[in-house]
């Protein structure tokens, strides 16, 4: 276990005591289903029936020097043009949260170029100038790697000072999807065919060529499966490695974490190798049509609450499952009992 990564266990008292007074609610007992599951699972992790009116999507963004190889239908440029859009509140990720009453910000992980400009949204935590181009040799330092961790400490800390009840985790980087397939491969010892899909929606050719630029990463780095730092480092992501630190804090503090997609999935496997019980703190928001995602939740021992054949990223299937949050924090705070109501209970 990383001491400076020492997650606390769920609070069963909180679980047991949300889980009886939703058995009081005019309703047969269970019959809500995953909403009563989410409830009773969001107490063991904050330790109350709390609501939860300060959400944060967390965007970590960051370059890849293995889009260099092709495997993306688009072009390393989008990587920063994507977070001036997050910034400037246009993107997919900015309407989804609005629409559940989140916020979004944006970590400069490491977005190849001149810094942005400063703004409130971000925080320039900038590790490199892109990964390097993991077929040719690691992607980045075991230095850089563990840094990554640190940043996302850092990033956690910031967010609670602003105030903050629940985070879900977003991603941007061309190339991303890539390096997670690298990952998940490397950890779960699965091949390389089975563990990598299309990403931005490339063709055939372009996905052949994909699983082979990871073949040969994982074979060219030999990538440690036990250690998370060295898998990061030799074929991961400035981005995926902060998410990684974020769950780690965030878990170190008690604050419920909805994953997104699959670069989150990759992020998580990380997280779950440096402290397994991060996992207990996660909340799988969704499944996503990449076809390694599935392979990772169940790694991960993570049960999707959607399946709605989403592949963007930016946090928008987490932002999505933030209205199930809310919907299942409502039913305990505001449904009547039995005995509130007078209406007859079960023979």
């Amino acid at each position: 276990m990383n001491k400076a990564f020492s997650i606390p266990v769920l609070d069963r008292a909180a679980m047991l005591a949300v889980a009886s007074h939703l058995d009081r609610k005019t309703k047969p007992v269970g019959s809500l289903g995953r909403l009563e599951e989410l409830a009773i699972h969001l107490a063991g992790m904050t330790g109350s029936a709390s609501s939860f009116k300060r959400k944060i999507v967390l965007v970590a963004a960051g370059d890849h020097g293995v889009a260099a190889q092709g495997v993306s239908a688009y072009p390393a440029e989008v990587t920063p043009q994507m977070v001036m859009n997050f910034l400037k509140g246009g993107a997919a990720i900015n309407v989804l949260a609005r629409h559940s009453g989140a916020k979004v910000r944006v970590v400069d992980a490491g977005v190849r170029g001149v810094p942005f400009a400063p703004h409130p949204d971000l925080m320039d935590f900038k590790i490199g100038q892109g990964t390097a181009d993991m077929t040719l040799g690691p992607a980045m330092t075991h230095e850089q790697a563990e840094r990554c961790l640190e940043v996302g400490r850092l990033a956690v800390e910031r967010l609670v000072a602003e105030g903050l009840d629940m985070l879900a985790t977003g991603d941007m980087g061309i190339g991303n999807t890539t390096a997670s397939s690298a990952i998940a491969a490397a950890v779960l010892k699965m091949p390389v065919k089975e563990m990598t899909g299309r990403g931005t929606g490339i063709d055939a050719t372009a996905w052949e060529r994909k699983v082979a630029v990871i073949d040969l990463a994982l074979s060219v780095n030999a990538p440690d499966p036990k250690d998370p730092i060295d898998i990061l480092a030799k074929v991961g992501g400035f981005e995926i490695g902060v998410l990684a630190g974020v769950m780690l804090e965030a878990s170190r503090r008690r604050i419920p974490i909805v994953l997104d997609g699959f670069i989150s999935g990759a992020a998580a496997i990380l997280a779950v190798l440096v402290n397994r019980e991060c996992r207990h703190f996660m909340l799988a928001s969704h499944q996503s049509v990449e076809i390694g995602h599935r392979h990772v939740l169940e790694y991960l021992g993570l049960r999707p609450y959607l399946n709605l054949d989403l592949r963007l990223g930016e946090g928008s299937g987490a932002a999505i499952c933030f209205h199930l949050v809310d919907a299942a924090s409502a039913i305990l705070d505001e449904m009547e009992t039995f005995e509130s109501a007078g209406v007859s209970e079960r023979e």
